[in-house]
């Protein structure tokens, strides 16, 4: 099956990277990865194929990709920008103890803004010696920091993520999470419903906004407003602006995260709104500032530092025994509906009574 293939030993003898050398052979880096550290899984014609284009394009194989096998205390590194302190608060927490407990070495990385850390940063980490990546929502879908990531062959983890090619996704069900909670909020009387949509960038975000409208053309009998966020605060401060300015305002408003529903209820409470007698608000995520806000949030419990934990578990199995290919491992963890003092039944309309029907 390799046979034909062509290499001259004037081609970039000194630059050489591992996706030159996948793609001269005709294999993945992963595989050209497995071959460089003597792991099991390559067939001897493969490896045969692979050890030759190594030796003629002169390709020099760096400190990470021996470390898969080498280093005595593995190292992963851990590429996180996410405008939500709560939800990194509970994702940094999940990591760090399964980390612990596997003795494992966390490289920390960050981004500013929701963007992924700069190119040459990306490859000083790459460069120094981890096995291995976990990527925090939203850079688990930024494409060009998915292929720098994928030319290192080494094997990484998505938090959050939706199908990422050759990535472990580990989530929770998105569409069906929102499809619950605002089934919740219609079986409370509500037909008029806000809703704040969370970073374009992210699949989580359309899955939220998907499973509101299911729930929502199920119903039959709902009027929707949509304002669009990207998961901060600020951002859920314009958009309940803009909810709340609606010609008809909501009677309940449903935030893709429990950042932007605090901002709901913030400026509810500047417009002297009370929540939720004439204002319901439900968030995403169920971290620690949904009981530190008054009324409680109702929101979907997400699962945050388990889906952390779990992440590094089975990158940490990945980097061990290379089994499956990594586009095959899609995790989908359990997510709850956590009820508490933000959410009211409707109130019906006041009634209007003529002086006639008065007397």
């Amino acid at each position: 099956m390799h046979e034909g293939i062509v290499v001259t030993r004037n081609a970039r003898p000194r630059s050489a990277t591992l996706k030159d050398v996948a793609a001269k052979a005709g294999v993945s880096p992963m595989t050209v990865s497995r071959v460089i550290n003597g792991q099991s899984g390559v067939g001897a014609e493969t490896r045969a194929a692979v050890e030759e284009v190594i030796r003629i394009l002169g390709y020099t194989p760096n400190v990470a990709a021996r470390s898969l096998v080498t280093s005595a205390e593995p190292k992963i590194g851990v590429i996180y920008s996410n405008p939500s302190a709560a939800f990194m608060s509970d994702f940094l927490i999940g990591v760090f103890e399964e980390a612990s407990a596997r003795g494992i070495r966390l490289v920390l990385l960050k981004g500013e803004g929701g963007k992924p850390p700069a190119k040459a940063r990306l490859k000083e980490l790459a460069a120094s010696g981890v096995a291995g990546f976990i990527v925090t929502p939203p850079l688990g879908e930024s494409p060009s920091m998915l292929d720098l990531l994928r030319e290192t062959g080494l094997p990484m983890a998505a938090v959050g993520a939706h199908a990422v090619e050759n990535a472990i996704c580990v989530r929770i069900d998105d569409r069906r999470a929102a499809y619950e909670m605002t089934r919740h909020l219609i079986d409370l009387g509500h037909r008029r419903l806000g809703f704040i949509v969370g970073n374009p960038d992210q699949a989580a975000s359309a899955e939220r906004l998907a499973g509101f409208y299911a729930a929502v053309r199920e119903a039959g009998d709902v009027r929707t407003t949509v304002a669009q966020g990207d998961f901060s605060f600020a951002s859920g401060l314009d958009a309940a602006e803009k909810l709340l300015d609606a010609s008809q305002m909501p009677s309940a408003i449903f935030a893709s995260n429990d950042d932007m529903a605090a901002a709901v209820i913030s400026v509810a409470h500047r417009r002297q709104l009370d929540v939720p007698r004439e204002l319901t608000v439900v968030g995403f995520d169920d971290t620690p500032a949904a009981v530190m806000l008054w009324p409680p949030l109702t929101t979907v419990h997400q699962p945050v530092r388990d889906l952390a934990s779990e992440a590094l578990r089975l990158l940490a199995a990945e980097i061990a025994a290379p089994g499956l290919p990594a586009s095959r491992s899609d995790r989908v963890l359990e997510h709850t509906i956590v009820k508490r003092q933000s959410t009211a039944e409707v109130r019906p309309p006041d009634r209007v009574t003529s002086p006639e029907a008065a007397e």
